[in-house]
């Protein structure tokens, strides 16, 4: 109790409002979370272990795919339907950031109109910042909040598609990548890797002249995954859908609850998500070393010198890097 008060004190954050699912107390929580100060890191983390006991009973989906794809789209037509079946949607759509001034729009709210003004909806739109894998790097701990605010399902909305993408398929449950129609050739710009953590593609604008594009594309895709991956109780599945004509969504939510039984019976799903919090830990561990590298004085002050020497070619990276670490 008396870290309840504290944290609700010094981050006027109220707990009990935010289990209870108020937006408004989720947002504030989700800030602090976000914030580089240390001292908002330190009642952060204070924040997640007291709701710890209450995370863990969401679905967490990962949706990619290239630009123009429509994964706005995709999102605020399942997040629709998923309301229309009782669950409660949080929507952490990661926008990307300016490599020249470290902006970013945050327009997703806009782009799912409709979705943002249900009362079962929370959509928050991150910075990626700078972070790998096309996913702001406080989106784990974001999950937490959203999970102990009782949201049902977790949609997590990255970049684009890249190798980096691991990371997000690293973090949920379920990871979807969205596809165009058109097949054949399209399979050469698919990275292999982005192949391989799909448990499930899904081909979107299968409607008008483009449902039998679609058509042709579900059957390269398939006989593709097939040959890509198979886990001893789930072989990923290549369907088509409209999210424009509101087509096949019903049949996306019907294949994520047959993997979350799946899972269930193969005893499958928490071991993955023990897994994902053990390399999470490992994840931290390395930032947090880099962290106290970086602020050690005797390092900040060698730095300048072997970087010099370094681009002057008279000591090697390797070595440079050794004498930096031996001052530890």
């Amino acid at each position: 109790m008396r870290l309840r008060a504290r944290i609700e004190a010094m981050a006027g954050i109220d707990l009990e409002a935010l289990k209870a699912g108020n937006r408004r107390a989720l947002a504030k929580a989700i800030t602090l979370v976000e914030s580089s100060l240390s001292a908002h890191r330190e009642r952060a983390q204070e924040l997640l272990e007291t709701l710890l006991p209450a995370t863990g009973n969401s679905l967490r989906v990962g949706i990619s795919g290239v630009p123009g794809v429509g994964k706005s789209t995709f999102i605020e037509a399942f997040g629709l339907y998923l309301i229309s079946q009782g669950k409660r949607v949080a929507v952490l759509a990661v926008d990307p950031s300016s490599p020249m001034t470290g902006g970013s729009i945050l327009g997703d709210k806009t782009r799912m109109e409709m979705l943002s003004r249900r009362e079962e909806a929370f959509i928050r739109p991150s910075p990626a910042a700078g972070a790998l894998g096309g996913v702001a790097q406080k989106t784990r701990e974001t999950m937490l909040l959203c999970e102990a605010a009782g949201y049902d399902v977790i949609l997590v909305e990255t970049v684009g598609v890249g190798q980096s993408e691991y990371q997000v398929a690293g973090m949920v449950d379920f990871f979807m990548v969205l596809m165009l129609p058109g097949g054949g050739d399209e399979l050469q710009g698919i990275k292999r890797g982005i192949m391989e953590l799909a448990d499930a593609l899904v081909i979107n604008k299968a409607d008008g002249s483009s449902e039998q594009l679609a058509d042709q594309a579900r059957q390269h895709y398939n006989a593709a995954m097939h040959l890509l991956r198979q886990t001893t109780f789930w072989t990923p599945r290549v369907m088509t859908c409209s999210a424009l004509k509101n087509r096949n969504i019903d049949a996306v939510w019907g294949m994520l609850v047959d993997y979350w039984t799946d899972a269930r019976k193969a005893d499958a799903f928490d071991a993955k998500r023990a897994r994902q919090n053990r390399d999470w830990m490992r994840s931290l561990l390395n930032n947090l070393l880099l962290q106290r590298l970086q602020q050690n004085p005797r390092i900040k002050a060698l730095l300048p010198e072997l970087e010099q020497a370094v681009e002057e070619g008279s000591t090697t990276p390797y070595a440079a890097a050794k004498r930096l670490i031996d001052l530890l």
